[in-house]
């Protein structure tokens, strides 16, 4: 499976941001689909994720009620709309497709990684 992210960039506190993953190739395999991010010499966190065959989402408590990721079903993209901003927000954020659970350890497949950056 190929992953490929757009979206990241510049945008002040408060502002708004989308990104979007496109999945490609044995995507009959992903269980769930979602975001990471790291921030220089920090470990990688989980930021959201969407089952693929379920629907479920799942958040982290820091974006809960600020991002929202959504999958379109017939293009194999996930997108993940990033409102209301901070700064903390900044890092690179990462598409992981995970064939069994959702957390870092099941992920299998990972995106280059798109920058965020937030400025205050």
């Amino acid at each position: 499976v190929e992953l490929v992210e757009s979206g990241g960039g510049l945008v002040q506190a408060g502002g708004s941001l989308r990104l979007s993953c496109a999945a490609s190739g044995d995507t009959l395999r992903i269980y769930f689909m979602g975001w990471f991010r790291q921030v220089p010499g920090k470990e990688r966190e989980f930021v959201a994720t969407h089952g693929w065959s379920e629907g479920t989402t799942i958040y982290a408590d820091s974006v809960k009620g600020r991002f929202t990721i959504s999958r379109d079903n017939t293009l194999d993209t996930v997108y993940l709309q990033m409102n209301s901003l901070k700064p903390e927000d900044t890092a690179v954020y990462f598409c992981a497709i995970g064939l069994t659970g959702h957390v870092e350890s099941a992920i299998a497949f990972w995106g280059r990684g798109t920058q965020v950056t937030v400025s205050s």
